[in-house]
């Protein structure tokens, strides 16, 4: 009883640290973000994306310090050494847990550019974050439906053209862009319901990674397969503060793009191409299997 008392009081001065540490930075977030909307001239934004990233940046790296002095939990990284923050990256993972991204932030923090993830072209207007999520360069892709291009025919492609002219700025500034391949957090009666051929994942979807590779293709290096393990089990968020996950294994499988690009994996055909789509699909659940497995041996002790 005391033990649980004291673990909840441990996880609510944590959580408020979390909560401080975010309004802390909010602010100057929001001031740079307006100042870079002020200014339209490439320089000044470019500058100032520098200086926003870096915000970022010290946000994640309080919030870790948060972790080590509450949660005390271990993170197990293998294929952490090679990474540059000066590379462009797409990185991937299974999702199971809120978690999964706060041990993604703590792991790449500093390591490789921040992690900044596709958004829908809509959330641009949400008040205060909209203009926060542009200043941080967060590309806004816009997506239409299948059946809203078959009813509209002069605008296929045009999603795609949108979210290349979105993903410009980073020619010439390094970026790492984040995509949960599952689209949606892992649990059981979602597991059941796909009858996946996997034991401990969701099935992969296709879509979103050849979205990021028709759109930027040819500005990234690296692709970053991580898996994620929480031999306890898939904590919520508040299990982790309070400081009642103990461990969580972290593997990074290192790609190159360039030969994903170049082999018969991937072609910028992929919408318009039907058995691309087959080929590129059928890789990514061999990527997946692969994930499957590592999964499957580290709770099996092996």
């Amino acid at each position: 009883m005391i033990k649980t008392i004291f673990r909840n009081v441990r996880g609510a001065i944590s959580l408020l640290g979390y909560g401080i540490n975010t309004l802390f930075w909010f602010v100057p977030i929001l001031i740079c973000s307006l100042l870079k909307l002020a200014l339209p001239l490439r320089a000044w934004q470019r500058w100032m994306s520098y200086i926003l990233d870096g915000c970022a940046s010290a946000w994640i790296s309080v919030n870790n310090a948060n972790q080590r002095l509450f949660t005390q939990t271990r993170i197990h990284v293998s294929g952490l050494n090679a990474l540059s923050l000066k590379d462009w990256y797409l990185v991937i993972a299974n999702h199971q847990s809120w978690v999964d991204i706060v041990v993604l932030q703590r792991i790449f923090n500093r390591k490789i550019p921040f992690l900044k993830f596709f958004l829908k072209k809509e959330l641009i207007w949400v008040p205060f974050l909209g203009v926060a999520w542009w200043a941080l360069d967060f590309p806004f892709m816009k997506r239409y439906s299948r059946s809203f291009i078959q009813k509209n025919p002069h605008l296929k492609g045009k999603d795609l053209e949108t979210t290349r002219k979105a993903c410009e700025k980073f020619r010439s500034k390094p970026v790492s862009i984040m995509n949960f391949v599952e689209g949606t957090r892992w649990t059981p009666a979602k597991h059941a319901k796909q009858d996946a051929e996997f034991s401990h994942l969701l099935k992969p979807r296709a879509g979103g990674i050849a979205f990021v590779l028709s759109a930027m293709g040819d500005h990234l290096h690296k692709l970053l397969d991580v898996t994620i393990y929480y031999p306890q089990g898939a904590p919520s968020f508040w299990d982790f503060v309070c400081g009642k996950v103990k461990d969580i294994h972290v593997n990074i499988n290192v790609l190159s793009i360039d030969d994903i690009l170049k082999s018969d994996i991937f072609a910028m055909d992929y919408f318009d191409n039907q058995a691309q789509r087959e080929r590129f699909q059928t890789w990514l659940n061999q990527v997946w299997t692969a994930k499957d497995n590592s999964i499957k041996a580290l709770s099996t002790g092996q």
